[in-house]
């Protein structure tokens, strides 16, 4: 066993009989009791994080270069000469390049021979997810070493579109066929559809649909009008901006006062009212980051330093109601309160214990429902990174970057925990992790614990043929052209069965009509067609 003393947060460690002796983080931490540290015990080694931009299309760098040098990063990180060739090379889902096995031209552009190589599935959730599953294979000794690595480059891909040259990127062999991770403990990769045919069907299917109207239940549950409630969420999104000012691998370092944030002008044009263009993900962005994992026996063989460990302690995995049609509400997050209270609960620690925490940050509902349900004040910080809209939001890999800052952070606030919250879908599939310097007594735990919010309270879909007459608005926005003009209102209306009902117009008046005052509440009519009327 390997030995070693810890602080008071989570309790020391002490040498058994044949064990290697670690040196603590910090010597000065008080003993309180005495474990040791299992040499299957995972532990993230080395983080990398890369961005570029590119002058031009010949100077542009494809994704597996972003994530090659972010790998490399990650070695330097952990204090290493050069990078360790891994049992597992695992790369998040992208949507940038169809590589086939991106996984596999990353490994032959280093030169890297992993036994295994493969992606995950799609949604922002699948980085932790990820982490949590690489830490329950290395604990059960399938794997000792796994380099995990994501990476987008949309804004080259968009500059090429839009020039109209064909960009000639590497693909793997066709008989190259990625392996997508999953394990039978974590019930998948969480590769749900999100969609419901009834929302296909009627075009709702953008994330920028969606999270404005969660925006409006929020809102009218607070009781707050609407532009007292828009300055809130623009202060909250100016306290983001300023993070990543001062973060090194953001992409936009430019703090953003609240007025400017929540002011429509052409640069900054409504998109899903009550949402402008800087309250929105930034998806526009070419970067990439790495995370390397491994055993503590492996870390120790390859010598790397012991102020480079940051342990993974706890991680649980789970998902609301699959379609929106179905949530009982669109103003709570129930999976996010069970998910992310088990996380802690497995850690040993409660909220109150957490000053480091990141949470997904892609529209300013995601931030309010995961710190609602996690017990956890707007008034204070909530991202490490500055979040999708300023640090950047790779797609489907923003959470990699967020665990990467937070280990940085955390290795100078040794012996804290920090928790990080990923999120997929519309604020559907959430993952969750638990890290420290210093090491969990009990090792890694993880739970699925789907069965319970399974079972919590859910709403039936009205055939739209039946949904005809009165309703209720529960929820909406007016999305609006390029040129800032209202264009279509979407709204979920209750019926007074509770039946869920979806009702849209792109009738100019009306939508422009909601732009104005608080439409939650409202009695609206249906017609056979799912047409919306006032």
């Amino acid at each position: 066993m390997i030995g070693e003393s810890l602080g008071p947060r989570f309790g020391p460690l002490r040498d058994s009989n044949g064990s290697v002796p670690v040196r603590a983080t910090d010597p000065q931490l008080p003993i309180l009791t005495v474990v040791t540290i299992d040499p299957r015990t995972p532990v993230l080694i080395g983080s990398g994080q890369t961005l570029h931009r590119s002058t031009s299309l010949a100077d542009a760098k494809e994704p597996t270069v972003l994530m090659a040098e972010a790998i490399r990063q990650a070695a330097l990180d952990a204090g290493l000469t050069s990078v360790p060739n891994p049992d597992s090379l695992r790369v998040v889902g992208l949507l940038s390049w169809r590589y086939g096995d991106p996984a596999w031209v990353v490994a032959d552009q280093m030169g890297l021979t992993p036994r295994e190589t493969g992606v995950t599935s799609m949604g922002g959730n699948s980085p932790q997810t990820l982490v949590n599953l690489t830490a329950s294979q290395i604990q059960r000794g399938q794997i000792d070493l796994a380099i995990l690595t994501g990476g987008e480059a949309t804004r080259t891909r968009h500059r090429a579109r839009k020039a109209g040259e064909i960009i000639e990127w590497p693909k793997a062999p066709a008989d190259q066929m990625p392996q997508l991770f999953s394990d039978p403990d974590m019930q998948g990769p969480f590769d749900l559809a999100m969609n419901h045919p009834d929302e296909i069907a009627r075009g709702l299917v953008m994330p920028v649909q969606v999270y404005p109207m969660f925006e409006s239940a929020i809102r009218a549950a607070a009781n707050r009008q609407p532009e007292e409630h828009q300055r809130v969420i623009s202060e909250l999104w100016s306290r983001l901006s300023d993070v990543a000012a001062s973060n090194p691998n953001a992409w936009s370092r430019q703090p953003r006062s609240a007025e400017e944030i929540r002011t429509p002008t052409p640069a900054n044009r409504m998109i899903g009212a009550p949402y402008p263009k800087l309250m929105n993900s930034n998806n526009d962005v070419d970067m990439g980051a790495a995370l390397i994992m491994c055993s503590a026996a492996k870390a120790q063989s390859l010598g790397v330093p012991r102020d480079r460990w940051v342990f993974v302690h706890a991680g649980t995995d789970c998902h609301e109601h699959q379609y929106i049609s179905h949530r009982w509400s669109f103003c709570e997050t129930p999976a996010i309160a069970l998910g992310g209270r088990r996380a802690l609960d497995l850690a040993g620690i409660g909220i109150d214990d957490i000053d480091v925490v990141d949470l997904y940050s892609c529209f300013p509902a995601a931030v309010q429902l995961g710190a609602q349900s996690l017990g956890l004040s707007l008034d204070r910080q909530l991202t490490r990174t500055g979040g999708l809209p300023f640090a950047g939001g790779p797609w489907n890999n923003y959470v990699m970057h967020a665990i990467a800052t937070t280990m940085n952070d955390l290795r100078q606030r040794p012996g804290e925990p920090g928790l990080v919250w990923a999120n997929g879908g519309y604020a559907t599939k959430h993952s969750f992790g638990v890290y420290s310097t210093q090491p969990s007594p009990t090792g890694f735990r993880h739970e699925y614990p789907q069965s319970e919010i399974d079972a919590l309270p859910s709403r039936a879909l009205a055939d739209p043929t039946s949904a005809v007459g009165q309703a209720t608005i529960e929820a909406y926005t007016v999305m609006h052209s390029r040129e800032g003009q209202p264009e279509k209102a979407i709204a979920a209306c209750l019926l007074d069965d509770g039946r869920r009902a979806w009702g849209m117009s792109e009738e100019p008046g009306l939508a422009t009509a909601m732009c104005s005052g608080e439409w939650v509440g409202r009695s609206v009519e249906l017609d056979p067609t799912g047409t919306l009327a006032a």
